[in-house]
């Protein structure tokens, strides 16, 4: 596929699947599943991710949902829904942020509804969106950024092979209020070719 120089015209998957999961862009329709899954996990996500608040009505994830798939047509940010490939069920968000499409350079980013945790979606989400940046959209550079404190989403990007290249001091704000560090963690090409040679 050759790339085009303009970012709205990439045709990109409509879908990438692994074992387990589904991952596609947010369409029409899933605000409801995203509802659910943000009324179960509330409590739980709500110190690192601020937008669980604004979820405060099924319609307000309709229109989410569909203000995050008018961003992925235009490849502003690409947002996406992580399924279960077997049952469909909605199990968290994923997707490209902060995107340099000039380099080009991403940022995978990730939740995980609280009943659907500890059983390797997120690693085997993260994974399909490392393969999609490298194989598809030829990455120069691909991060994960952590909040300090977030365990269990620090062990993702090194259960996958990134690198933990910086921890900057006092970078982000959590929802408490509390300041934290930010790490700071990537892949390039040749890390990535040597994983999958491996």
């Amino acid at each position: 596929m050759t790339a085009s120089p303009k970012p709205i015209l990439r045709e990109l998957p409509a879908e990438i699947t692994s074992e387990r999961v589904l991952i596609r862009p947010y369409r029409a329709g899933d605000g409801a599943a995203l509802w659910e899954a943000v009324a179960e996990s509330r409590e739980h996500i709500k110190p690192w991710l601020p937008w669980g608040d604004l979820h405060k009505t099924p319609e307000d994830s309709e229109i989410f949902v569909r203000m995050m798939h008018a961003k992925w047509l235009t490849r502003e940010d690409m947002p996406m829904g992580i399924w279960d490939l077997s049952s469909g069920r909605y199990l968290g968000g994923t997707g490209l942020h902060r995107i340099n499409w000039d380099v080009p350079c991403f940022e995978i980013g990730y939740w995980l509804r609280k009943s659907a945790e500890g059983h390797g979606y997120i690693s085997e989400a993260s994974w399909l969106l490392t393969q999609m940046c490298f194989e598809t959209l030829h990455a120069q550079r691909v991060e994960i950024h952590v909040a300090g404190g977030n365990v269990r989403s620090a062990a993702v990007p090194l259960r996958l092979g990134f690198i933990h290249e910086a921890t900057l001091r006092n970078k982000t704000k959590i929802t408490t209020g509390e300041v934290r560090d930010m790490l700071i963690f990537s892949m390039i090409p040749e890390e990535y070719a040597a994983k999958t040679a491996g």
